[in-house]
């Protein structure tokens, strides 16, 4: 399944994508007198009981159940997360582009929730100069986990999504540290929605695209990475419990504009796509204030 968060008529509601429309799960629920969380975070916390009554409703579902994706806006998939954790380096070629060797455990920093924005929604430029891209898989969190072995990590997980970690390189390297540069609202673009671990079992070779205006810039795929998905939770787990709805983004393959020779960054009314297989297509103008 892929699982989306959208507003219709001014309310918030979550349901599966099919296609070019969407079905609202909740709804469909209390028509056939079942019951499902009324949030997506809800959803996630429900784990695969939720998961198993979705799918058996949704073998009842039939047109009049369904909205045309024009109908509504699509959200972020989790608007609050308990916490957006980031991997960086954690691509072979990303590392080589920018000389940088190969680590040995996961380099990881932390996003703010509050850099979280969907589909459609403005990057805001802000003061930065040296505004870049990186086109990601984020891991979606379902389950409390602590100390996970790698061949326990995968039953942890809910979902997948696509990420863009965008930064602010000369504040990103003129602090010397991260956190800065990568924390500005708005810099954490994510969705259009989360497929499900059942729909997307095998996350070893996914494609990772990202245009901007149009231009390929990453052209990789998740078979370059350092850290597998369930390396990546298994060595997060060590250090911090995860939760339910926490963002992992997994790493950028290579492309990112401050590798060019002459780089290319982001400016007022540059659109950047990203697109990740089995999941969709995110999509974002970047605005100036």
């Amino acid at each position: 399944m892929k699982i989306a968060r959208y507003y219709f008529n001014g309310k918030e509601a979550y349901g599966v994508l099919s296609n070019k429309s969407i079905v609202n799960l909740p709804a469909l629920a209390k028509q056939h007198k079942e019951t499902l969380p009324e949030t997506i975070v809800g959803f996630i916390e429900a784990g695969e009981t939720a998961l198993q009554t979705a799918e058996n409703l949704l073998t009842k579902a039939t047109t009049n159940h369904s909205m045309p994706l024009t109908n509504v806006s699509l959200l972020a998939p989790i608007a609050q997360p308990p916490k957006i954790i980031c991997l960086g380096l954690n691509y072979r070629d990303h590392a080589a582009e920018t000389g940088k060797t190969l680590p040995k455990e996961p380099i990881i920093f932390m996003k703010p929730r509050t850099a979280i924005i969907g589909p459609g929604e403005k990057i805001n430029k802000s003061f930065v100069k040296e505004l870049d891209y990186e086109g990601e898989l984020a891991i979606v969190m379902g389950k409390r986990c602590k100390n996970v072995t790698a061949e326990e990590a995968k039953n942890c997980v809910f979902g997948y999504t696509v990420f863009n970690d965008i930064s602010a390189r000369e504040i990103q390297f003129g602090d010397k540290q991260w956190t800065r540069g990568k924390s500005f609202d708005t810099f954490a673009p994510t969705g259009p929605c989360i497929t499900t671990k059942a729909q997307l079992p095998d996350t070893g070779n996914l494609r990772i695209r990202t245009w901007v205006n149009g231009d390929l810039r990453q052209d990789g795929t998740t078979r370059n990475m350092v850290f597998n998905v369930e390396e990546i939770v298994h060595q997060l787990s060590r250090v911090m419990t995860l939760e339910p709805c926490d963002i992992i983004a997994t790493g950028t393959p290579a492309g990112v504009a401050m590798a060019m020779k002459q780089p290319k960054w982001l400016q007022k009314g540059d659109v950047v796509r990203i697109e990740i297989d089995g999941i969709g297509a995110l999509e974002n103008e970047v605005d100036e204030s």
